[in-house]
Parts: structure tokens; sequence; C-alpha cells
């Protein structure tokens, strides 16, 4: 199913300024935060599986999934979880988010969306994971369906929103502390799955490897996987020159710089926001050459297409690119 989040720059709804509402006690090391108008009026219209870039005060941008998605909603509620080895942001919004601060958000973007087809949605949520899952089931509950889920977390203390997705869904719970230390064998669950039945995993990355790993047998329009963590290291062998066709400008991309950095030392405006590959701020439209794919997003046939790429992170495999930029 086609992503919703290809318009061109000039297209992108600009940045919320939001306010937070509320902060509740969702898991262990898990906060809910809901984020507001200032002015009480409805917010961008959003799907299951969208997701929200939260600007913070240093300057970095981080990505949560949304747990609710009503077509005018109100409010954007997402989850983080304390991230032990946190590079600022879970810590900052955990210990220094304060009820009543404005922040900055980008709005709703969707790399990870709900299949409109088959006859079937089957769920695989590892930890925190959960959350895009969470509304991509809230979704299906509302058209009448009670969809499966299995559900993986180390102990039932990290276990997120449990009786509500109870209430919508067939719950296979998995608890490692309940299975002597064991992992889930996702490989097995897939394998029962029926073959026309669409598959969604979002979870630590172990887990979706294995995943990748189960469903590579069954059609890629079935499979769908949304990622947290980059899965390749950012193409900086350089060495080649992009062409800017709106601006009009040609620059030389050197060895260890990203097309991004040097767009934005020149003073070209580009979208951006995670820089790893995995919200598509930054996605841009090729018009010719060949790119060299890093991001954790497009599909192996948009990626074989070679009509867009992730600046943040793709290179070249041509000696020139021209963007739509």
């Amino acid at each position: 199913m086609a992503r919703t989040d290809t318009d061109s720059p000039a297209q992108r709804a600009p940045q919320l300024q939001l306010r937070l509402q509320s902060v509740q006690y969702v898991a262990r090391s898990i906060l809910g935060f809901e984020f507001v108008s200032p002015d009480g009026t409805s917010l961008p219209p959003t799907e299951a599986g969208a997701h929200i870039g939260v600007h913070l005060p240093d300057g970095s941008v981080r990505q949560y999934s949304l747990i609710h998605t009503p077509p005018a909603p109100h409010s954007y509620e997402i989850a983080v979880k304390l991230d032990a080895t946190s590079r600022g942001g879970s810590r900052y919004m955990h210990e220094q988010l304060r009820v009543g601060t404005v922040l900055g958000i980008d709005p709703p973007r969707n790399n990870f969306p709900l299949a409109t087809d088959g006859p079937e949605h089957l769920f695989f949520a590892g930890g925190i994971g959960v959350t895009p899952i969470h509304a991509m089931i809230e979704c299906l509950a509302a058209r009448g369906t009670r969809p499966q889920l299995w559900y993986a977390c180390r102990d039932r203390a990290e276990l997120a929103y449990g009786s509500q997705l109870a209430a919508m869904a067939i719950v296979h719970l998995h608890l490692d502390s309940e299975h002597g230390g064991r992992f889930f064998d996702i490989a097995a669950a897939v394998s029962a799955a029926p073959r026309e039945a669409h598959l969604y995993c979002c979870g630590p990355a172990p887990m979706l490897a294995a995943f990748a790993a189960a469903t590579t047998d069954r059609p890629a329009a079935q499979v769908h996987v949304e990622y947290f963590t980059p899965r390749a290291s950012a193409a900086m062998d350089g060495g080649f020159t992009v062409a800017l066709v709106r601006s009009k400008r040609e620059m030389y991309i050197p060895a260890g710089r990203t097309i991004l950095q040097v767009l934005r030392d020149a003073g070209v405006a580009a979208p951006s926001s995670c820089e790893e590959g995995i919200c598509a701020a930054c996605e841009t439209r090729v018009l010719e050459g060949v790119p060299d794919h890093r991001d954790s997003i497009l599909s192996e046939a948009e990626r074989a297409g070679g009509t867009t790429m992730m600046i943040c992170v793709s290179g070249s495999k041509t000696p020139r690119l021209v963007l739509d930029i």
C-alpha cells in the first residue's frame, strides 16, 4: 500500500505549535503525552500507523507513533519509553517536560499505513512497538473487526495498553519472564498465519529481523514493518554531483558528507527531521540518476523505481543526480 507522505517539500504542512495537555503513566518506564492546540482548534487529520515529529528545546527532533488516529483529532497522543541509552530525547520527555509547555510538532506522516484490502490483518508487537499497532487495531475495531495481536514484553510491568487492546483484539501475550526468559517465537506464529493475511510488525531490532526472515516467502505487499532505528549506515562515499531543478543550482557531494548536509551548508531549504532515514521528512523526488538507498522506509519496489529518496542518508550510484528541489 502506498505511503501517504510523498508530497514535495513545498507542499508539506508547516510545523504546529502544540501545548502539552496531560501526562499519564502507561507502564514501567513508559509515559503517555497528550498535545493540543493552544486555541482549542482541531488538528490536521491523521490515520492509523502515522507518527508525529516532536521538536525538543535542544534542536533535536524525535518521531513518535500516534496512539489514536480519529479523522478529526482534537489532540495527538503518544507514548514514550525512557531509553537507558537515551541521547536526550526520552530523558527530556520523562524528566523535564511539563504540562503547559508548548513544543513544535511536525504534522502526522504515515510510513506504516493500514492496508485497505485483504480479508485478515495480523499484528506482531514488541514492547513500545505496540503504539502504532494500537491505532491500527482501534481503527479495525471501529469497523466491527476483531483482529489478532501477538504482543511480546519482558515482563508484565512493561505491558502497555493491555486492557484496551484486549477489549478490541484477540491478544496472544508473551512475557519473557513467564517463559523462562525465552523470547517470543515469531517464526512459528508467522508460519501459522493465513497466506492471504496482511502481517504487521513493530518492535525492537531483533524482533524485526526475525519477522523479516520469517516472511521472505510471502508477498511483499502483504508484509508491513516500521523501524525505530536505522537498518543501514548513511552513504558517505560522496564523489557525485547533485543538480537541484527548482533551485537552479548544482553542487558536489564530497566523501564524508550527506546530500542533506551539503544542501544545508549551501543555504538550500530542505525539510528534515530524524536524519536517520526512518521518518521520511526529507523524502525527495529523483528526476535523473540512480540513488544509493540507505533508508529504512522505502519498499523494494520503490527502491527499484528510483523516483524518490531520503537525502539525509542515501547517496548516488551515478555521477550525477537530478532532484526536485
